[in-house]
């Protein structure tokens, strides 16, 4: 779930913590919304943060998720290297509409990426966003989004 770009002092610090195989649990939270639905995020906001993502975790309720910030709008890819939950990642635009869903495999380094540039990535367990419907073209609400 990483980004693919880097530096070598981001590798060689994944690798760190990949060795040490403990989850990051303790980042900022806020609240989104979904239409009815509440989902209260984890936000990973630095570049330690986000290469760390949901590494090593064994559980995530089904309202809880991680959101990805970065500084600015670009293509965003994913992989699932150490996470051991299937997610769906959702790439979002500035304003919180959702441009791209991609359902992402356990265990695995194949890419997945913004089909245009996003600043907010949100990882949710598989079939969470099927379940309720939701596509490209959704809007999700939240402090975190411009309002337009």
């Amino acid at each position: 779930m990483r980004q693919h770009k880097g530096s070598w002092l981001l590798y060689w610090f994944c690798g760190w913590v990949l060795a040490q195989g403990e989850p990051q649990l303790s980042l900022p939270r806020v609240q989104l919304q979904a239409g009815m639905h509440q989902i209260q995020v984890q936000v990973a906001a630095t570049s330690d943060q986000r290469a760390t993502g949901l590494m090593h975790r064994s559980e995530m309720p089904q309202t809880e998720g991680m959101l990805f910030a970065f500084e600015q709008a670009s293509q965003q890819c994913f992989w699932m290297k150490n996470t051991l939950l299937p997610l769906t990642a959702a790439f979002i635009a500035d304003d919180g509409t959702i441009v791209n869903l991609a359902d992402m495999k356990p265990m695995t380094t194949d890419a997945h990426c913004s089909t245009q540039p996003v600043r907010w990535v949100l990882e949710m367990n598989q079939g969470w966003f099927a379940k309720r419907g939701i596509k490209a073209g959704f809007k999700l609400q939240g402090s975190v989004f411009k309002n337009k």
